[in-house]
């Protein structure tokens, strides 16, 4: 559903009583958290029942399940996910009743003015990147409110309004929201041609980002390694553009990357300045990408090297972002978000970091029909770099099925080790018989494959007590 920006975005705390719908997710469950920070009732409603509510719940908002008009009864303000239906009840009732109705990037504003804001861009590695810089300025002394797409872990949430000016603030392309944020800062740590179901096409879809860079008012800080981010350096000219990453020519630039089990180090280059060893505590050159983007952007902002540096040891990794998920029969689990060729590309060379000489297992979920019809083929022969890959059922999100997009584009293109795995509830009993000890489990995917991890530990721990 798209909703139109209103023409002028008010203070939070001039909404009056606001609902959300799809308060569960993690762009609106931000806003409901830095609102209800800012002393504003909120309240919500999500098609079912989750953690995220939960955690909602226990901060004191009130959280419905399922949707309905009575839910707006004493609301002024609704906001509305993008992925929410037009005949939703509760958006049919908004606009009966005339209430301000307005899209997620408008209510994530409306909590930032007033702040200085550094946005974090780019197909991948923006929750990520939002993280790590979050912890960087915590660790140089500041501290920044912050909205990232996912929960952190030492940071407890994905949301926190702080006491310091600066507002780190992961800005999301999939339905245009980040260009509306006009950052005072920003970051774009690549572009890849992704969300052709909103752009239509890849020239569109880099012309967001540059669209997005001439909403900055004073630097933009770039990847130097991503063909899609030189591409933008080159053609847009206000504000300033900076480069960091591994290439020869980045303003900030990283050499000699290790990756050991679930540690990354390398040396950071910085103009006028001593190189500096970095160590992250998560696998992945990827990752190291990141750091080095957010210590750019954070030295541009003013902060202390040293301060950030010692912030970034403090990461551990994001819900959903290579995480660990348990260990049982001697097979361990890790979660992640990956559902692009690039990101499934990255995070598969992380696995087998920590995989070491075990096997490492993949379960796939490919994330949207769209994406499966442009990239199933590509998927696969990443996944191929595995030992072994189930594929479930495509998830179609706001899609409907097409017959010719299905997971078997993915697996035919994935080689001989890999399977259909039917719907993604059967895939823990049909993935069980084929584990030994030793495996290493990645599951995949932007949709609900999240659940194959712990139901897998679970048959495991049964098998175990047999």
């Amino acid at each position: 559903m798209r909703i139109d920006l209103p023409s002028e975005v008010l203070p939070a705390d001039r909404l009056g009583r606001v609902h959300l719908i799809g308060i569960g997710g993690a762009g609106l469950s931000a806003i409901a958290l830095l609102m209800h920070e800012a002393g504003v009732d909120v309240s919500g409603s999500d098609g079912k029942d989750s953690a995220v509510l939960d955690r909602l719940r226990a901060a004191g908002i009130t959280c419905h399940v399922g949707h309905d008009a009575a839910h707006l009864a004493d609301r002024d303000t609704v906001i509305a996910s993008t992925a929410v239906p037009e005949d939703n009840p509760e958006v049919v009732e908004a606009r009966r009743r005339g209430l301000r109705l307005w899209p997620r990037s408008a209510g994530l504003m409306s909590t930032m003015l007033g702040d200085r804001r550094i946005a974090i861009a780019g197909t991948h590695g923006k929750t990520t990147t939002t993280a790590m810089l979050t912890f960087a300025l915590r660790g140089a002394g500041a501290d920044p409110s912050f909205a990232i797409g996912a929960e952190v872990a030492g940071l407890g949430t994905n949301a926190r309004r702080g006491t310091g000016p600066e507002f780190v603030v992961e800005s999301d392309e999939s339905d245009g929201a980040f260009l509306h944020y006009r950052p005072h800062a920003a970051v774009v740590t690549n572009i890849d041609a992704d969300h052709l179901d909103t752009w239509g096409t890849v020239e569109a879809y880099e012309l967001a980002f540059a669209q997005f860079a001439a909403t900055v008012d004073e630097v933009v800080v770039v990847s130097a390694d991503d063909p899609g981010c030189r591409r933008l350096r080159d053609t847009v000219s206000s504000p300033r553009i900076l480069t960091a990453g591994f290439a020869e020519d980045a303003h900030v630039r990283g050499t000699d990357v290790e990756v050991a089990g679930s540690t990354t180090r390398f040396t950071l280059h910085v103009p006028g300045l001593e190189p500096t060893e970095v160590v992250l505590a998560v696998p992945g050159r990827h990752y190291a990408a990141d750091a080095l983007l957010a210590l750019a952007i954070g030295l541009e902002l003013g902060h202390d090297l040293a301060g950030m540096v010692e912030g970034l040891a403090g990461y551990t990794g994001a819900a959903r972002r290579m995480e660990p998920k348990g260990e049982a029969g001697g097979v361990r689990v890790v979660d992640s978000y990956a559902h692009h060729p690039t990101e499934i590309a990255a995070d598969l060379a992380a696995a087998r970091a920590l995989a070491g000489d075990d096997r490492l297992v993949v379960v796939f979920q490919p994330h949207l029909v769209s994406r499966t019809r442009l990239f199933g083929e590509r998927m696969g022969q990443e996944l191929a770099a595995a030992d072994l890959v189930v594929v479930a059922d495509l998830y179609l999100a706001r899609e409907a099925a097409d017959p010719a997009v299905t997971s078997a584009l993915v697996v035919d293109a994935a080689g001989p080790d890999a399977h259909l795995g039917g719907p993604v509830e059967d895939v823990p009993a049909f993935l069980q018989p084929m584990l030994r000890p030793g495996d290493l489990v990645l599951t995949l995917g932007a949709g609900d494959v999240t659940t194959v991890g712990p139901a897998l530990l679970d048959l495991l721990r049964d098998s175990g007590d047999e």
